[in-house]
């Protein structure tokens, strides 16, 4: 079987979904499917191997113009396709200020509307380069915003159509009105035309058949996967003789590392999490904070006075790393942290950080909503909280005080090897193949 997955570009940051999208491409040829990956608007940026084409379409940046420009979508072809160039557009995301949903109202619409709208050249070349010279057997689309082009694949293209979703909900919630509703609507309109849905969670499920209004019969939930083999996991089967003496030390001795590495915004919850230090490190003065993850410029100044503001009830223990550049500077940053925490505002729909973090041993604190319960009740490692800065701040207490017991090497072993049986890439490629293939048969 061979399967295109149409994946969207993170403008130049590490995005959750193009990691997961280039797994998952991994996953499915290991489970003996030729699985391509195909990015659009930008090259994705992962920091494992990157198995995406080299060819991007529906590039960011004539897109935009294509409905920015007045007359842009008429110039000549050999005028334009430069700039769909990688090397290209990897250039100029640098100096985008984000993809930020409040900006992007009118773009998103007329993506949409596919051909009926200003990017009816970029829709046409990719379907061209789909059926004529991919030719595959299944089209996996990895979020619904991209469904504006399948009224022209749809007229070309007789095999199965999925749709991947994994956080649309929250661009379109992020959108102003009167774009919301639009885009919400032609949105409910395009995705009548996808054969079925895949997620990762039964929370999403249920959540967007309900928001699109889609019959669950056309879901399939599929496992996020993660290449655990390639994470590096420092050797601790037996106790150290410096572990023996940190166990016998009491909580308010013992080093513990508070660890957030998640993209710096409100939605991921970052200023909860600092609220939260503020109460509680003050009462442990072993205890640190670290933060990691992309910033854009325009929350900088948001961000530097949050931390600002903290910092001076816990002088010298909180630590901001930024966004490290290779996936080495990232593992060693999170197998420094006793706890991960990412106190999301919104319903996270799959929470691929909180398995990195397990890999390497480190269990998560997290609210009780969304994908997250489900995360938990699978690796049977991890803390729930209800949502409140107050109670955030009372679980952390409280999992300060056991560290000696959750955070022994024994324990992390066993996480890292829960994480293998259920998300490893491994042992979750066939059972997403399976899933993808039954989802085919069974819809009409």
């Amino acid at each position: 079987m061979k399967i295109a997955i149409v994946t969207a570009g993170g403008a130049g940051m590490f995005c959750g979904s193009c990691m997961q999208d280039n797994t998952l491409a991994r996953a499915l040829r290991l489970a003996g499917a030729d699985a391509v990956l195909v990015p659009t608007y930008t090259p994705i940026r992962v920091d494992e191997e990157d198995v995406s084409t080299s060819q991007v379409f529906l590039g960011g940046v004539n897109i935009y113009l294509d409905s920015m420009v007045p007359g842009w979508r008429r110039l000549p072809g050999w005028m334009i396709h430069w700039l769909n160039r990688p090397s290209v557009l990897k250039f100029l995301t640098r100096f985008s200020s984000s993809t930020d949903a409040q900006q992007l109202g009118p773009l998103t619409l007329d993506m949409l509307k596919g051909i009926h709208g200003p990017q009816r050249r970029e829709i046409h070349e990719f379907v061209d380069y789909l059926c004529q010279q991919l030719q595959p057997d299944v089209i996996i689309f990895s979020n619904a915003l991209l469904s504006g082009v399948l009224t022209e694949l749809r007229s070309r293209f007789s095999g199965k159509i999925l749709c991947l979703l994994q956080g649309d909900d929250i661009f379109l919630e992020g959108l102003t009105e009167p774009w919301k509703q639009r885009v919400l609507q032609q949105l409910k309109s395009n995705c009548d035309s996808f054969d079925g849905f895949l997620t990762h969670s039964r929370y999403y499920r249920d959540f967007m058949s309900a928001y699109l209004q889609l019959s669950p019969d056309r879901f399939a939930q599929i496992p996020l996967t993660i290449d655990v083999a390639h994470i590096p996991f420092p050797a601790a089967a037996a106790e150290s003789p410096l572990q023996a003496e940190v166990s016998t030390k009491t909580p308010e001795q013992r080093r513990f590392n508070i660890g957030y590495f998640a993209r710096i915004c409100r939605e991921k919850g970052v200023h909860r999490l600092l609220a939260a230090a503020a109460e509680v490190l003050p009462e442990f003065p072993n205890v640190e904070l670290t933060l990691a993850g992309y910033l854009s410029p325009a929350g900088i100044s948001w961000f530097e006075n949050e931390l600002a503001a903290v910092r001076k009830m816990a002088p010298g223990r909180i630590h901001w790393c930024g966004s490290p550049e290779t996936r080495e500077q990232k593992f060693e940053i999170i197998q420094d942290f006793d706890l991960l925490c990412i106190p999301t505002e919104y319903q996270e729909p799959k929470g691929l950080y909180v398995l990195e973090a397990a890999a390497v041993g480190v269990p998560a604190l997290l609210p009780q909503h969304g994908a997250f319960p489900e995360l938990v009740e699978q690796l049977q490692v991890g803390q729930l909280f209800q949502g409140s800065t107050s109670e955030l701040a009372e679980s952390l207490r409280k999992l300060i005080r056991q560290h000696s017991e959750s955070g022994s090497p024994a324990h992390r072993q066993q996480l890292r090897e829960s994480v293998c049986r259920s998300f490893g890439i491994e042992a979750t490629s066939t059972r997403i193949l399976s899933a993808i293939k039954s989802l085919c048969e069974n819809q009409p």
